[in-house]
């Protein structure tokens, strides 16, 4: 099994200001050694970034639109710019993916109720086994929810979506671990 780390979303406009998810100086630090593993190990890091036109704060080049200035991303670590929740939709992921030899994905990022959420349902219908880095996604509260209400519900409900076939499992940050490549 070859594994990648996909980080979706962690971009300034969700990390920082009036819109920064529920503690998220924490889940990018567990992704940081989520990182150093994958780089120790040889494992792919995949970086997702959301883009929208129309969203003055995350056009595409945009401050918001830049991943967070925290994460310790390299200049080789490969990007996917994605337009909806969905990280494959009309994007390269699949083919980057497959080009790594990738069968499995540890997923990680912003926001556990949309892209982390329909990232991973994808990923377990397009047939890649799935761990949910249960304390590396996050999200900011929603009418009378609160974000570690929602962050909580979402780790529940796709921990526990095993009908697609492949593998589905959440594990915290600490538990995972990369084969060597």
């Amino acid at each position: 099994m070859t594994t990648a780390l996909l980080i979706i979303d962690l971009q300034r406009a969700l990390c920082v200001g009036e819109y920064a998810c529920h503690d998220v100086d924490a889940v990018i630090g567990r992704i940081n050694g989520l990182i150093a593993k994958a780089r120790d190990s040889g494992t792919p890091v995949v970086f997702v970034q959301h883009e929208e036109d129309g969203y003055e704060p995350l056009r595409h080049g945009s401050e918001g639109w830049q991943i967070d200035d925290r994460l310790h991303v390299k200049p080789d670590d490969r990007r996917v710019f994605k337009t909806s929740p969905d990280s494959f939709h009309k994007t390269d992921l699949d083919a980057v993916l497959k080009g790594f030899g990738v069968t499995h994905l540890a997923i990680c990022g912003a926001q556990s109720d949309f892209c982390v959420d329909t990232s991973t349902r994808r990923a377990l219908s397009s047939g890649y086994d799935v761990t949910l880095v249960e304390d590396g996604h996050t999200t900011i509260a929603y009418g009378d929810l609160t974000a570690p209400q929602i962050i909580d519900h979402h780790t529940l409900i796709l921990r526990n979506l095993n009908s697609f076939g492949p593998k589905m499992e959440a594990k915290k940050a600490a538990e995972i671990r990369f084969e060597k490549t």
